[in-house]
Formats: C-alpha cells, structure tokens, sequence
C-alpha cells in the first residue's frame, strides 16, 4: 500500500509537467508569431514612411510651382472685375447723356393715357439733373436735362388741369335733391354718394399731385385745384337753383322723383280760411313786397315761395355738397394745406349764398321803408333753417378764416335785426294807421287792417321760436346766454299782445269815422268779433294768454257791448210802441182827434223807422253766420213782442177811417223783414 500510495503523486507531476511544456511550447510559437508580424510591420511601416516621404516632397514641389500661378490669376481676375465695373459705370455715366434723347419722344407727347410711363421718364430725367448738378455742374447737359425736366413738370401740371377741367362736372339737381332730402317715413336714411370724379381719374389725379408735391416742388396746382372745383360747386348750386325756376312753377316737381320728400321751412302760402266768413275781406297776402322784384303781376307768391325754397334747399345743399368736396380735397391736397385749399374753394358760391341772403334782407328793408312790414315774413324760414342748420355750418367750415366763419353768423344777425325792426314798426303802424273815411269798409265788415294784422301774426305763429329769439335778439337787459326758450315765448306773447292792443285802440278810432253809431258799432263787433275767431282757431290765443289770462273774456264783454250798442239803434223804432203818450179812454168812447192822432203817430213812427232801418241795415254785413243769426234772432224777438204787444192795445180803437194805411204790416211781416238784416243779396 505504501508503493502505490508514493506512485499517484509521481504520475501527476509528470503529467502536469507535461502540460507546463505544452502550454510554454505554444507560448513561444505565439512569440515567435507576433516577432515576425512585427518584423513585417516594421517593414511595411519603413515603406509606407518612405512613400509619404516621397508624396511629400512631390506636394511641396507641386506648391512652389502652383501659388505664383494662382496669384497671378487672381489678380487677372481682380483686374476684369473692374474692368467690368468700369464699362457699367460708364454705360451708367453715358446713359445720362442719352436721357434727353431718349425721353424727348415721351415728354414731346406728354402723359394723357400713359401717366406711369411718364412718370418713369421724368424719374430717368431726374436722376440725371442730379447726376451732372453733383458731377458736371458746369455741362450743358446739365441745362438742357433741366429744361427737360421743367417742360416735363409743365406737362403733368396741364394734365392734372386737363383732367379736372374735363372731368369736374356740376352735380345734377336731382342727385343733390335726393342727398339733401329727408324722408321722414324710413327709419335709416340711406346716405347718396355724391361721385365728383371716375375713380381712374381720381388716381391719376392723386398721383400727379404727389408727384407735383414730392418732386415738383410745385403748389400752384393747388390753386389751379380749387379754382376749378369752386367754380364746379358754384355752378352745381346755381343748377340746382334753375332747378327750381324752371320745373317749379309749370309742374309743381320741387324735390327729386327719387325719394318722397316732407315740404318744410316753406312760409303759409294762401291765407287761412277765416272762420265763419263766407266772402273776401280784401286781404293782402303778406309777401307781395318781395315778389315785386319779380315783376310778375300773377303768381307772386307761387313765385316767392319757389325762391325762398330754392334759396333754402341751396342752403341745405352747399353743407352738403361743401362735405363732398372736402372728402376729395383731403385725397389730392396735402394735409396741411387742405384748410385754406379748402377755404378758398367754397369762397365763390359762400359768397353768392350770403349774398342772396343780404338782397332778401335788403328787399325787406326796402319793403319795411314803404311800410309793407308784412315782407319780414318771407325772412322767417329762411332765417329758421339758417338757424337750424348752423351747427352743421360751423362744422363744416371748421379750419377756414374767421372771416369765412364769421358770414352766417353775421347773415343771421342782420335777419334778426330787420325782422325785429319790421316787428316793432308793424306794431307801431297797426297803431298809427290813419282814418281814412274811403277805406272804411261801407257795410261795417271786417277792415282790411284787421285781417291783415290776424293773418301777419297767424303766420308769424307758424315761426313762432324764430319770432321770439328774434324779439329776444334785440333785448339788452340780460346777456345773450341767459335767452330761453320760455323767455322768448313771453316776449313773442307780449309782442302779440300788443299788436292786438294797437289794433283795438285804431279800430276804436276808425269807428268814429262813421256816422251812424249802429253802424260803428256793427263795425267794432265784426272786427272784435274776427279777432276773437282767428285767436280761437289758431294757437295764438295760447301765446296770448301767456301774458293775458283773461283775453279771451275780454273779447266777448267787448263783442257783448257792441250788440247791445248796435240793439239800441231800435229804440227809435219801438219807442213808437211804449205806452208813453198814449191815450187812455174807456170801451166805446169816441176817441178826440189830439188822442187819434197820438195813436196815428205811433203807427207811421214804427213803420217809416222800420222801413228805414231794414233799408239801411240790410246793406251791412255781419260774415260770421252765428253772429248774424244771433243778432237777427234776437232783435227780431224784442220787436215782435212789443209790436204785437201794441197792436193788441190798439185793437179796439178805431182811431182811423183807413186802418190798411197805418196798419201796414202784420208781425210775421215785421219778423221777415227783420230776418233780411245784413242780406245784401234779400
């Protein structure tokens, strides 16, 4: 066991050693591998050293050979760049040489229909004065491309007046109508679009006036600008006036077909119809004084509503047609010369306006001298709308002279001054009209100065705010500012007040001049009577009771007493029927001849009175038809009764042989006979 035991060791070791060789064996066979691989790459690396070695030497060679090359050819190149340069600079300088040549065809023809091929030359043109003014200032070219330039700029500035002049057009009368009419039946106005020019036009326009302002430095187009506009706006508004003239008065067509229209500011044509009179009182209608200038013997007032409509709407229709004109001033017009461009164009037809309305306040003035004080209404509507459209006035002319803002306002004053003056003078010759017995109306109607002071103050009713600030103008107890309309309203009812007051007073006058005191007081109840009515019928008896609450009532105490002034004329006529100096007797005694003839008096008293006065007084004229029936009912009733009355007394006594001869009318006779008082047609 022991031999055995000593043997398995051995035989590892042996076995191990043999795995150590074999492991070293191939341990050197790997060196001896990578010796010779590295001997290989020390090879291959001494070669591949020499190659670079080699391509080195060649690239430094190539190199000293290339650069001289390569400089030189870039210097060549440098040099045909500015050889290029060179060439385009002078084809550039050249060409400014060129440039009167080669636009003299262009500017020869100028530039209708070709504006930016123009344009474009004079820009060539242009740059050349620049050129040679910068480079060559003592060249010729440097002249003659000047004068090129001038002739260019002359040309565009005939075109931008050729353009305007062939363009600008007055307005139809109708398409202003139709922008300045309001139609009070549609909710939203539909605003007409007022075109002055062709939109292609317009640009073209635009365009030569910037270029005229940038590089013409030329503002002479600006007044060539508003003369022509100014005079197309003069001309629209005067169309529109012949509008007017011509189609007024032959068709009634005032206000374009386009659009309805609600007539407005236009003064009370046709006197209003006098309540309860049924026959002309001779009234003159309250405008003739203006319409003398017209020389037309018919139609006067058709024709002085016409121009007093006219002159309105061309009121109306020079705000607007002056907005139009700013809108298309503001595209061609620099902005800081657009104002007083502006205020220069609308000089003309302004002017023409204010005018106008001088000669209307003239003709007023003239009138109010002749005492035709009555003319002042025509001014009313006229100075109603000018005051009514003020604040759009200003607006408009915002920016202009104070001069030119100061025109209305003074128009304005001048109206409120004469309308103010014919006031107070009417007033004053309503109280001071004389007492001329051949204008006494000879059956005691209403008299021409009534009817005319109730139709002045019924149409100056109708401009009753205008009326007030008119009268309140003139007051000088308080400031401007502290005017009302409350206050204006008890200066116009104190004004009408006393209109009616001086009137009474005359009337009071004039009923002197008559000598029956039946027939003045016919008179008087006719005319207070016609006050009264009028003031009833109308709103004026509201003004009048502003100041005078008891107007009315006084009227009808005055009425009363001229009734009963007029009823005693009949005391002539039943004194006859009283008893007084009557006879007393007893049934079937004979009466004495002194008692017969007492009794015989009575009967031709009565009827020649009777006779007389129904002859008289069927020739005066009460035309208010309830009146007259009261009057006549009423005396009728008073006569009848104490007729019968006597009649009754004296039916028992024969006191005449030939009772038919003083017993000549039955009380149904005397009732008809009474009933034909103030009938001139019974």
């Amino acid at each position: 066991m022991g031999i055995t035991s000593r043997m398995v060791p051995t035989e590892d070791a042996s076995a191990r050693k043999r795995e150590i060789e074999e492991k070293l064996k191939q341990e050197q066979e790997t060196l001896s591998f990578i010796r010779e691989n590295m001997e290989k790459s020390d090879q291959l690396t001494k070669g591949m050293v020499s190659i670079l070695s080699s391509f080195e030497s060649r690239l430094m060679q190539l190199e000293n050979s290339i650069i001289p090359v390569h400089k030189q050819t870039e210097n060549l190149q440098r040099l045909q760049e500015n050889v290029d340069k060179t060439l385009s600079c002078m084809d550039h300088v050249i060409s400014y040489y060129h440039v009167a040549k080669d636009t003299d065809r262009i500017i020869r023809e100028g530039p209708t229909g070709r504006l930016d091929e123009y344009l474009a030359c004079i820009a060539k043109i242009q740059k050349a004065v620049e050129y040679f003014q910068d480079n060559n200032p003592d060249s010729p070219e440097l002249n003659t491309v000047k004068a090129r330039f001038e002739k260019g700029k002359e040309l565009l500035e005939a075109e931008f007046r050729s353009l305007l002049t062939r363009y600008s057009k007055p307005v139809p009368p109708i398409l202003i109508l139709d922008a300045i009419t309001v139609d009070e039946e549609l909710e939203v106005q539909e605003d007409v679009v007022l075109e002055h020019l062709p939109e292609a036009v317009l640009q073209d326009i635009i365009c030569i006036a910037g270029w005229l302002v940038e590089y013409g430095r030329n503002q002479d187009f600006m007044n060539v600008y508003f003369q022509i506009r100014s005079n197309q706006l003069d001309r629209s508004i005067k169309g529109l006036k012949d509008h007017f003239r011509k189609n007024s008065a032959s068709s009634g067509i005032l206000y374009s077909p386009a659009v309805p229209t609600k007539r407005k500011d236009t003064p009370t044509k046709k006197a209003p119809k006098r309540p309860g009179y049924d026959h002309d009182l001779r009234v003159k209608h309250p405008s003739d004084a203006l319409t003398e200038k017209h020389g037309a013997a018919a139609g006067k007032d058709d024709v002085l509503d016409i121009e007093i409509d006219s002159y309105i709407h061309c009121i109306t229709a020079f705000v607007k047609l002056a907005q139009s004109e700013y809108v298309l001033l503001a595209e061609i017009i620099p902005e800081h010369h657009q104002k007083k461009t502006f205020d220069s164009l609308i000089q003309e037809a302004l002017d023409n306006l204010m005018l106008e309305g001088d000669n209307i306040v003239s003709a007023a003035r003239r009138a109010i001298m002749r005492h035709d004080y009555s003319a002042v209404l025509t001014i009313f509507p006229i100075l109603r709308h000018l005051k009514m459209n003020k604040s759009e006035f200003d607006t408009t002319l915002q920016g202009t002279a104070a001069s030119t803002k100061n025109k209305l306002p003074t128009l304005i004053t001048s109206m409120e001054t004469i309308g103010a003056k014919a006031l107070e003078e009417f007033a004053d010759s309503i109280k001071n009209d004389p007492d001329k017995e051949y204008n006494m109306p000879k059956d005691g109607t209403v008299h021409e100065l009534t009817s005319n002071a109730i139709l002045f103050l019924q149409q100056l009713l109708d401009f009753h705010e205008t009326a007030g600030a008119m009268l309140a103008s003139q007051e000088t107890s308080s400031s401007a500012s502290s005017y009302t309309s409350e206050f204006n309203k008890r200066l116009l009812s104190s004004y009408i007040c006393k209109v009616l007051g001086n009137l009474q007073l005359n009337l009071l006058s004039k009923s002197k001049v008559y000598e029956d005191s039946a027939l003045s007081a016919i008179f008087l109840h006719n005319n207070y009577n016609y006050i009264l009515k009028s003031l009833e019928k109308s709103e004026l008896i509201q003004l009048v009771t502003v100041t005078q609450k008891k107007a009315e009532s006084s009227y009808r105490e005055l009425i009363e007493q001229q009734i009963q002034m007029y009823q005693r004329s009949w005391l002539k006529v039943t004194e006859h029927l009283t008893d007084r100096n009557m006879p007393v007797f007893q049934p079937g005694t004979k009466l004495k001849d002194k008692e017969r003839q007492v009794i015989k008096d009575k009967f031709k008293g009565f009827n020649d009175g009777l006779e007389e006065l129904c002859k008289i007084q069927k020739g005066w004229a009460i035309p208010d038809k309830e009146q007259r029936d009261f009057i006549r009912q009423a005396q009728r009733r008073v006569v009848s009764d104490a007729y019968r009355a006597f009649l009754q007394r004296c039916a028992n006594i024969s006191f005449t042989k030939n009772p038919e001869k003083y017993h000549k009318y039955r009380p149904e006779e005397v009732e008809e006979m009474i009933e034909k008082l103030f009938d001139t047609s019974a």
